[in-house]
């Protein structure tokens, strides 16, 4: 009797163990999602395995062939699983600000926008705010940020759904000091230069970006710049560069910065590589050993570029940058005078003999007016300079000059400058990452009242459908590498950029066989195709081929942050 009430004892606690034990865990699943059976380029640049990638929060738990359960589970059977891309240099400054969502990168992969090629969105100071305000073109925002942390953590609150990260540029801090005169700085002017520059990068930055074409940031000299990357360097960070001329004097250009990297200690990285103008498509060799021996020295040097043989800025570019002296307003206030126009378009005629002349290397035949603020000015969208002169019955020169007068801006312009050859060569080059030089856009909205350039919406989907599976420039695995691993160690990120556990879960899934881009000169506004998922920081942004609506990107912070004194 005494054995069978043990043995019913016995039973009843092993059946109250099961209740307790059994359910938790079947209701306790190990991941959030696992991304299942998908070709796992992991950013090393090694060859792709067949596996699993698993989340947890916001971070990637566990790689490989898994067996734990997730709450959810997504099938990748022939898809490509990679880290997000990195965009090295984006303009969303603004576009962000429009339209969080970011659909024209978020549709190519990209989870991380990299701004401040030259000018950042902050330190601001109230005559530069005032200034911004009034320059703003069919974006309107307020300004209620001062310091480019200030601007961080304002996007950040407000939603967007890529993460983003930044330079502090070298013209925004020369103009917090100093205005947009071509002037130098006293000493006491750059001391507070350089304390512009350790804030920033306390804040967060990533070094000091510098767009040394235009003005003003053209009237820095080397001593300037290498002062201000110098504050950079002391925090980790790395100077970046649209050098002073990528066309006649590119080799002399490629010399100072790396005269600024030698200096400063920093790193460097050119923007947008390039040989600009027929005349120096052939310079692409000299410029290549100019940075491998450099490289070779114990320098690290590196580039990025845009897959698109023409890029895109403003009407400045066509024009002396003496004429530009003292910002936007006092530029035009010079164009109405008679005789100043003459001199001008004397100078537009001729290789620039101290500015680069993209005018001259294009061609008024091959410059796209792509982008006005005056309604009226609109339906010219799309036409060439060459054919609005024409309409006009003027010359291109005057033509040029009287456009920025009416718009009241720089007039956003694509000009034709380099060769197939080159890019396709550069593609190939193993210290080279990727940049739209572009904002953020979608194909809706505010968007549409104006061009685009084509790199807006297919550079990194053009690099990896056009020159990665149909030309088989570089392995697709090498792609991956210098679209992720690649640029985040350039920028001192450690914590993104691969397939690896404990890195936070910006994943693109993509079928390799159908990625490429659609956007055109002709009908630029037409998104990328064949990225089926997106992930940033664990959370779905897209789903397949769809914009789930989600905001969850964040500020990256550079290596000065909150340590730089």
């Amino acid at each position: 009797m005494a054995s069978s009430r043990r043995s019913a004892s016995s039973l009843l606690l092993l059946c109250s163990s099961m209740l307790v034990s059994t359910p938790l865990a079947a209701e306790t699943p190990a991941y959030d999602l696992i991304i299942r059976g998908g070709t796992l380029y992991d950013g090393s640049g090694k060859p792709p395995v067949v596996g699993d990638v698993a989340i947890r929060d916001d971070r990637i738990v566990a790689v490989g062939k898994l067996d734990g359960k997730a709450k959810k589970e997504i099938a990748a059977k022939g898809m490509a699983v990679a880290p997000g891309f990195i965009n090295m240099l984006s303009w969303a400054t603004e576009s962000l600000i429009a339209d969080p969502k970011s659909q024209s990168d978020i549709r190519q992969g990209v989870t991380l926008e990299v701004m401040g090629e030259g000018w950042s969105m902050g330190p601001m100071n109230p005559m530069m705010k005032a200034q911004e305000a009034k320059r703003q073109g069919d974006i309107k925002y307020p300004i209620e940020w001062t310091t480019l942390g200030d601007y961080f953590d304002w996007l950040e609150k407000r939603g967007i759904s890529t993460n983003i990260a930044s330079f502090v540029g070298a013209a925004t801090v020369r103009v917090h000091e100093l205005g947009e005169g071509d002037i130098d700085p006293t000493p006491e002017q750059l001391g507070r230069m350089r304390a512009l520059v350790r804030q920033a990068m306390n804040e967060g930055a990533m070094g000091v970006g510098s767009s040394i074409i235009y003005a003003p940031g053209s009237y820095a000299e080397t001593d300037e710049l290498v002062a201000l990357t110098s504050e950079a360097a002391k925090c980790g960070g790395m100077y970046i560069s649209h050098m002073r001329s990528e066309g006649d004097r590119i080799e002399e250009a490629v010399d100072e910065l790396i005269e600024i990297s030698r200096r400063s200690g920093a790193p460097a990285e050119i923007y947008h590589l390039k040989m600009a103008g027929r005349s120096n498509w052939g310079k692409l060799d000299t410029i290549v050993k100019k940075i491998e021996d450099a490289r070779a020295s114990g320098l690290r040097i590196t580039t990025d570029m845009y897959t698109y043989t023409a890029g895109a800025t403003g009407l400045d570019a066509a024009m002396p940058t003496w004429v530009q002296a003292g910002g936007l307003e006092q530029w035009i206030e010079r164009l109405k005078d008679p005789a100043t126009r003459a001199r001008v378009a004397e100078e537009m005629k001729k290789p620039g003999s101290d500015w680069e002349n993209l005018y001259f290397g294009a061609g008024a035949d091959k410059m796209i007016l792509s982008g006005f603020k005056n309604d009226a000015l609109k339906p010219l969208t799309g036409k060439t300079l060459a054919e609005v002169a024409q309409m006009r019955g003027k010359s291109p020169e005057e033509t040029a000059m009287d456009l920025v007068v009416e718009d009241g801006s720089r007039v956003g312009t694509v000009y034709f400058l380099m060769s197939e050859e080159n890019v396709r060569r550069q593609i190939q080059l193993p210290w080279m990452s990727f940049g739209s030089d572009a904002a953020s856009q979608a194909t809706e909205g505010v968007f549409l009242k104006s061009g685009a350039h084509p790199r807006t919406y297919g550079n990194f989907a053009r690099l990896l459908g056009r020159y990665v599976r149909d030309e088989k420039l570089i392995p697709l695995e090498q792609a991956v590498y210098r679209l992720t691993t690649l640029p985040a160690t350039n920028l001192g990120i450690k914590d993104r950029g691969a397939l690896k556990p404990g890195y936070y879960a910006d994943i693109v899934v993509f079928d390799p066989t159908t990625i490429g881009d659609r956007s055109t000169f002709e009908e630029p506004h037409q998104y990328s195709v064949g990225v089926r998922d997106v992930f940033v920081n664990g959370v779905a942004v897209l789903q397949g081929g769809e914009h789930s609506g989600a905001t969850p990107g964040r500020a990256v912070r550079g290596a000065g942050f909150n340590r730089c004194p």
